[in-house]
């Protein structure tokens, strides 16, 4: 007896409504396929939409107004010895070459508007290939009032990108926020003031209708589909990606409103559904151990849902015990931890093990931290600060002391958070760690502080390790002693903004089978797919340059003969910034 009818048929049918699902959905209707997107939550936007929403993009377009050069052969060293073997050359290749494209192609086509960040450096600037900066590009601020009331469907902003909860400033914006850069602090007044007199909107609700990092990249995205008149059917998981006889994906089964419904896709189901970082018992199976959901930054709906089902069709898959890794925290009554990005790099910060011992430059990139992290004897591991960090800085949900408006935060976060000592003895004892290590530790650092030069891990000789230094400590932006009592530390933890292992694809983002051919109908972008950058994260927005590619790239493969035909592709949507 064969399937039931379809209750819904579209061309191409995109699961999950992050960036890559949306590029996908968007580039598909362009090109004049009927398309429909499903998302198990009830908001729309994913792990992208509480994001930096910056994209790493080699060769942009976007690089010339920085006075940065780049080519197809720089980007292809730099990347190459950071994949090596972990991805097919073809996938790095068309992420290279065509990435630029993409983002050409949604300059043109959409509302999506992007500026380069030429003082964002790529993370690893010892490899020959490597730029100080533009390969990653930062979403111009975008208004909430175009969505209409779409923009009570998006998934709001990760709390860690807005102060005190509610003020969100642009990745160039915290830039120089956190450095304390010149006309920080009039920049500060100025984006308070203008989230305060947003009068009329400010007595319905205390999130900003200025949208910036990943809100304004999904903001864009979805106006823009909104344009083509694409829906997104909210509270609408898969259960089922349906086959025919020959084992082509031909649609999906879906929970909607209670009940069971098929959709059949014609030319193609594009997987953009996320990682497995909240599945434990998956994290447990896949990654390095300890490791716990509670440690991840990403959407707690990531669960790995359509990772499942692509296995079970026998789905080749790969990378599946690595991610995006980053130390994290977690709050109580949050629903997922908090990355350090800055906290950690920011100078009077170090990090240790139980010996007290530091082990590695604090200001790396944050995958590179986790790396050091889970190496043998590094872990429990503390971040250690004094009190003059403690009054210069954010931390967390914790201002910086010199503002005095810690009083606006709940009692209980500074009490739980931090553990505090009136000396390094006091709070090495407290946190169970060795006390002579942590002495011997701190002295050693205190000493680089003083002389500019850290000899043991190089910390502040290169631009990324600038990024969050403070342009007021000299000699090294990065390094300031602890000296100044009461001491402060928490335990940190191997966390991640997503897993990156996932369904195995080739550059036109078609899933393979175990048999190394592609199963006809099925795409997957994104982290449901296995990264294209390897076990390495080669710049900032290097988790959605390439899904916003990929989803691009599987969508004109789905839609080839309609492209092939003319499409749509006359149509301009005039820029909206």
């Amino acid at each position: 007896m064969g399937e039931p009818g379809p209750d819904h048929e579209v061309d191409v049918l995109v699961v999950g409504s992050g960036a890559g699902a949306m590029t996908a959905a968007l580039r598909a209707a362009h090109a004049g396929a009927s398309v429909l997107i499903v998302e198990k939550a009830a908001v729309y936007g994913g792990t992208s939409a509480t994001s930096g929403g910056g994209l790493w993009i080699p060769g942009n377009h976007l690089m010339a107004d920085c006075g940065i050069e780049d080519s197809d052969a720089d980007a292809m060293q730099y990347m190459a010895q950071l994949v090596g073997e972990d991805a097919p050359a073809a996938n790095v290749r068309a992420f290279v070459t065509q990435g630029k494209r993409m983002l050409r192609w949604l300059t043109e086509h959409s509302h999506v508007a992007y500026q380069a960040m030429s003082y964002y450096a790529d993370y690893y600037q010892h490899l020959p290939g490597a730029k100080t900066g533009a390969r990653s590009i930062d979403p111009l601020p975008y208004h909430a009032g175009v969505l209409g009331r779409d923009f009570h469907d998006m998934q709001a902003p990760h709390i860690q990108t807005r102060v005190l909860g509610m003020i969100g400033y642009s990745n160039s914006e915290g830039a120089i926020l956190l450095s304390k850069s010149p006309g920080w602090f009039k920049l500060l007044c100025k984006l308070t003031i203008g989230y305060f007199l947003d009068l009329p909107w400010r007595l319905r609700s205390r999130r900003s209708r200025r949208l910036t990092m990943g809100n304004a990249l999904i903001g864009r995205l979805r106006r823009s589909l909104l344009d083509r008149r694409v829906s997104i059917w909210l509270r609408a998981p898969v259960k089922r990606l349906i086959t025919d006889a020959a084992g082509a994906v031909v649609g999906v089964e879906i929970e909607r409103d209670g009940a069971r419904r098929t959709i059949r896709a014609t030319r193609g189901v594009i997987l953009g559904s996320g990682g497995f970082e909240h599945n434990q018992a998956l994290r447990t199976r896949y990654l390095p151990q300890p490791t716990q959901t509670h440690w991840s930054a990403a959407s707690p709906g990531n669960t790995g849902d359509l990772l499942i089902e692509g296995q079970r069709l026998g789905a080749a898959t790969r990378l599946l015990d690595e991610a995006w890794w980053g130390p994290t925290m977690h709050v109580r009554g949050e629903d997922r931890a908090r990355m350090l990005f800055t906290e950690r790099s920011m100078p009077g910060a170090i990090v240790v093990n139980k010996k007290g011992a530091r082990f590695f430059n604090e200001s790396v990139a944050y995958t590179t931290a986790v790396q050091a992290m889970y190496a043998a004897g590094n872990l429990p591991a503390y971040l250690i600060f004094d009190a003059r960090y403690a009054r210069e800085y954010p931390f967390g949900p914790l201002l910086p002391g010199g503002m005095h408006l810690n009083w606006l935060q709940l009692r209980h976060i500074r009490r739980e958070l931090l553990t505090t000592a009136p000396s390094l003895a006091a709070l090495a004892t407290r946190l169970g760690i060795d006390a002579d290590g942590l002495a011997a530790g701190v002295a050693r650092f205190n000493g680089f502080a003083v002389s500019g030069k850290d000899e043991d891990f190089q910390r502040g000789e290169n631009p990324y390790d600038l990024l969050y230094g403070d342009a007021r400590v000299q000699p090294n932006p990065c390094l300031a002693p602890l000296a100044e009592a009461p001491f402060h530390a928490l335990e940190i933890h191997p966390g991640d903004i997503g897993t990156k292992g996932g369904l195995a694809t080739n550059e036109h983002a078609q899933v393979l089978h175990v048999n190394g051919r592609p199963i006809a109908g099925l795409y997957a972008v994104g982290n449901v797919a296995a990264s294209v950058t390897g076990r390495y994260y080669p710049g900032a927005g290097a988790t959605l340059g390439p899904a916003m590619t990929f989803g691009f790239l599987a969508a004109e493969h789905a839609c080839r003969d309609l492209l092939e035909n003319g499409g749509a592709e006359t149509d301009r949507i005039p820029q909206r910034n």
